[in-house]
């Protein structure tokens, strides 16, 4: 399980009486055969590999410039 502290992004509402943050701790899936398995995410919000480099771009901070984000894509879909 992983906890992406993704709660930074959002504001917290009430739905259906209930309070919605972050997601919290996730588990984490293996990489064997993702380009395979979309969509991504634990809840299937992502809907390509190159969705979810982004989305992970974002959230870790790792500011990857354009042709790492590529070769990052080909590097996964060689798994």
């Amino acid at each position: 399980m992983h906890d992406l502290k993704t709660e930074r992004f959002f504001k917290p509402v009430t739905i259906n009486n209930m309070y919605a943050t972050g997601d919290g701790a996730i588990k984490t899936f293996t990489l064997r055969g993702i380009k395979n398995q979309p969509p991504y995410l634990h809840d299937g919000r992502l809907l390509t590999l190159d969705d979810t480099v982004e989305f992970f771009n974002l959230v870790l901070g790792t500011k990857l410039a354009p042709q790492e984000k590529q070769d990052l894509v080909a590097f996964l879909r060689t798994l």
